[in-house]
């Protein structure tokens, strides 16, 4: 066998690009840390993931303005995955000691996640997701509160695709708040310790809760302040009786 592996002239080498991809992190010498490897490769992956969630978000709008939910499911069951996948990579970051991190950090600038395209990106490709969810209501002639009132069976597409949308959202979530995490275990949370842009980091507990589809959160507050006890059985009572 006269190519061997690594030398970028395989098929599986040349279709995934691995010659280029291989060399985006810095050569071993060049190291100012050994975690700084483990640093770039999380912090590059996690691009890749988000640029795909990005691009998955962006066919769930054509998805529902095709009335298409089952296309449109499929495809937010594996942006939630991504999502959790993203957090499990965070996990990896854990390992840094906050000593190694104050060493790699010396040469970031004033680099901030904020910054982040793939961030960034998801967060305006929601928007897009959100305005197609309020055309297909709009089709419907329904409002989210309509589609979880009980017994509706009229709108039970909408419904899946609104708890799989909430699915994301919590996935989204916990990734920001895994990265929270992260950050407290490396430099600190208070209003006294600031990012690499100088806001301080206290910043984040807010940030992480900030979700994508703010009106399918709003419509589980609008519910339980309308809710009221009557009707329902009370502890212990025979149930012979419809509540």
């Amino acid at each position: 066998m006269k190519t061997f592996v690594g030398e970028g002239k395989l098929d599986y080498e040349l279709y995934l690009r691995t010659d280029d991809l291989l060399s985006l992190q810095s050569a071993v010498g060049d190291l100012v840390s050994p975690d700084e490897m483990m640093f770039q490769i999380v912090h590059q992956t996690q691009e890749l993931w988000l640029k795909l969630a990005t691009h998955e978000l962006i066919e769930v709008v054509g998805d529902l303005e095709r009335e298409g939910f089952w296309e449109a499911s499929a495809r937010l069951s594996r942006v939630a995955r991504i999502f959790g996948g993203l957090r499990q990579e965070l996990v990896v970051l854990e390992t840094l000691t906050p000593d190694s991190y104050q060493t790699i950090r010396r040469h970031l600038g004033n680099g901030s996640g904020q910054e982040s395209p793939g961030f960034n990106r998801v967060r305006m490709a929601a928007e897009h997701v959100s305005k197609a969810l309020d055309l297909a209501l709009e089709r419907r002639k329904a409002s989210i509160r309509d589609v979880y009132e009980p017994r509706d069976v009229e709108h039970p597409d909408l419904k899946y695709t609104f708890e799989l949308l909430v699915d994301v959202d919590e996935a989204y979530q916990m990734w920001l708040v895994t990265h929270f995490m992260l950050v407290r275990r490396t430099i600190g949370v208070s209003r006294g310790t600031s990012a690499l842009d100088g806001v301080p980091t206290q910043v984040l507990t807010g940030r992480m809760t900030q979700p994508l589809f703010r009106p399918l959160w709003k419509v589980r507050e609008e519910m339980t302040a309308t809710w009221n006890r009557g009707g329902g059985y009370a502890p212990g009572a025979e149930r012979t009786e419809g509540p």
